[in-house]
């Protein structure tokens, strides 16, 4: 049987039965680890006015360093790991307290100076690692930033201009080869210039070099038939 269009998936519809019992064991635990919270302060000589302020401490830092850790909402990993952990450890804070709490209670354990001081240090270090917990949060890594596309980003300008080479045609290189060899020739008794010669003069490479030579001297028998002709 098909379901009717508009109903929500199986999947995404909330089981209230286990929400009603996720929330009767939470008040369950809330109160049972409140009293054994509360009677631990106590017997660490704590005022009796303020004794219930060590398991709500315990408990809001613990639902706080859950709610970072599982929300799933920051993109620093860092912030993540450092909740997990705390929220941890907030955990084993309590369940540690209260086994402590029915211990003494129980005459198993006895009070003695690092027990008040471990209790008494609580709401200092829960400050402390809360306020670090908050900055992890509000901090967005660089990295995470998105770079601009190609064509938004702002272009800076180069005191260095570079420009492109034209490429020079045969003709323009052969034009070039003999104005070469006539410089050559004037300056060494109508001796042609050499491979080499051309190379370095054009700025060219060697079998470039080596085939305008043989042009060169393959017009040289023309140039001298016309320089003979009246």
């Amino acid at each position: 049987m098909t379901s009717e269009v508009g109903d929500p998936p199986t999947a995404e519809r909330r089981d209230w039965w286990v929400i009603v019992g996720m929330s009767v064991a939470a008040i369950s635990a809330a109160v049972a680890s409140f009293a054994g919270l509360r009677g631990l302060a106590l017997v660490a000589g704590w005022p009796d006015r303020l004794a219930w302020l060590l398991p709500v401490t315990i408990d809001a830092y613990a639902m706080t360093s859950a709610r970072v850790w599982l929300a799933g909402t920051l993109g620093d990993g860092g912030a993540r790991n450092f909740a997990r952990a705390n929220a941890i450890g907030a955990i084993a804070t309590s369940i540690v307290g209260n086994a402590g709490f029915h211990l003494i209670v129980a005459g198993l354990l006895t009070i003695s100076w690092p027990i008040i001081v471990l209790v008494g240090a609580v709401p200092a270090a829960v400050l402390g690692l809360t306020a670090h917990l908050h900055a992890l949060t509000a901090f967005v890594p660089p990295q995470t930033t998105s770079p601009l596309p190609a064509d938004e980003r702002p272009q800076t300008r180069t005191g260095i201009r570079t420009r492109r080479a034209k490429r020079r045609t045969d003709a323009a290189l052969l034009n070039a080869a003999r104005e070469a060899d006539a410089r050559h020739r004037a300056a060494h008794d109508g001796r042609p210039i050499s491979r080499d010669g051309l190379r370095s003069a054009l700025r060219i490479a060697g079998p470039k070099a080596t085939e305008l030579r043989r042009q060169l001297a393959a017009e040289t028998p023309d140039r001298k038939e016309a320089a003979r002709r009246p």
